[in-house]
């Protein structure tokens, strides 16, 4: 490993830190908006970082999580992109070193301190080293970034605790934006309102069945199923899986649409545990995936060394 590696590697929070000595009362406070009002007075583009730092890892980190989890069948909606990632094979045969590496990667850039950090700044050089094996088009690259913006967005509308606010929203596009111009992404709209028109409009003309979408999308849903069930339940808790997806989304991948008592009943149990989330007394820690094991990395990782090594 080089000097510079290793200065990327060390496990300093320096930013978060001085992000939160500025929100420790907000922080400190037994109000449950008071994270929220604090961010209404940062400005969504300046303060981008460090607002995407306090919603994801404060406010919504579970949320956050799941909805970015889901957001993955969506790319895998994308009939023309998946070719490509079955060809790779990370995402059929090491699927939980690919999502363990996916979310490390991002997780570095949002919680160590952005993307100006040196372990954030690490992070993107890995990402954009291991995209850059691959004749990916611009568009593909358009559609994944705009996931990370709006599918939080959507998620918290339908299930958080409390919708985000026009600055958190607005702080998530211009958080993203800027990660995706320093990973060379061209074209990306100018506005959070035109990104959220370019996704629509991409989804209408590229969400079509093909059986690459169906194998990386089974081989991921049984990943999520394997965290819970053994392999002789998948059957069952499959539709609970399904039951979180629209009928687009599910004909692009193969899946079976749940009955919809099931889609019901499990979408009615995510708005409760966001209403109970609202009662329970504001976070006092930020929830890091970069502190939590892995099962890919129990002891730990190397940001240099995360994805695929061939």
């Amino acid at each position: 490993m080089t000097a510079t590696d290793t200065a990327a590697l060390k496990n300093t929070d320096a930013p978060p830190a001085r992000w939160e000595t500025s929100a420790a009362a907000a922080i400190r406070s037994r109000r449950r908006m008071a994270i929220r009002d604090y961010i209404s007075t940062l400005d969504p583009e300046r303060d981008c970082q460090q607002i995407a730092y306090l919603s994801s890892c404060y406010e919504f980190p579970w949320d956050t999580t799941r909805s970015l989890e889901f957001a993955l069948f969506r790319v895998f909606g994308v009939a023309k992109g998946t070719p490509l990632l079955v060809q790779t094979g990370e995402f059929v045969q090491r699927t939980q070193k690919r999502y363990d590496d996916t979310v490390l990667i991002l997780s570095e850039i949002l919680e160590s301190g952005g993307y100006d950090t040196p372990r954030g700044h690490a992070a993107l050089v890995r990402m954009n080293k291991q995209h850059g094996r691959f004749q990916i088009p611009n568009d593909e690259y358009l559609y994944t970034l705009s996931t990370f913006i709006l599918e939080p967005i959507r998620w918290n509308e339908k299930y958080g605790w409390r919708p985000l606010t026009e600055t958190e929203k607005q702080a998530s596009y211009f958080f993203w934006r800027e990660v995706g111009r320093r990973m060379g992404i061209r074209d990306i709209p100018e506005s959070l309102e035109a990104y959220d028109k370019f996704n629509r409009d991409f989804e209408a003309a590229e969400f079509r069945y093909s059986p690459d979408n169906e194998t990386v999308a089974l081989a991921t849903r049984n990943l999520f199923l394997s965290w819970f069930l053994p392999p002789s339940l998948y059957r069952i808790g499959a539709p609970f899986v399904h039951a979180m997806m629209d009928d687009h989304l599910l004909n692009a991948v193969g899946l079976k649409p749940a009955p919809r008592w099931l889609q019901s009943m499990v979408q009615g149990l995510i708005r409760w545990r966001g209403r109970l989330a609202g009662l329970l007394p504001p976070r006092r820690k930020p929830r890091l995936l970069t502190k939590t094991p892995t099962p890919t990395y129990p002891d730990g990782y190397v940001i240099a060394e995360l994805g695929a090594t061939k």
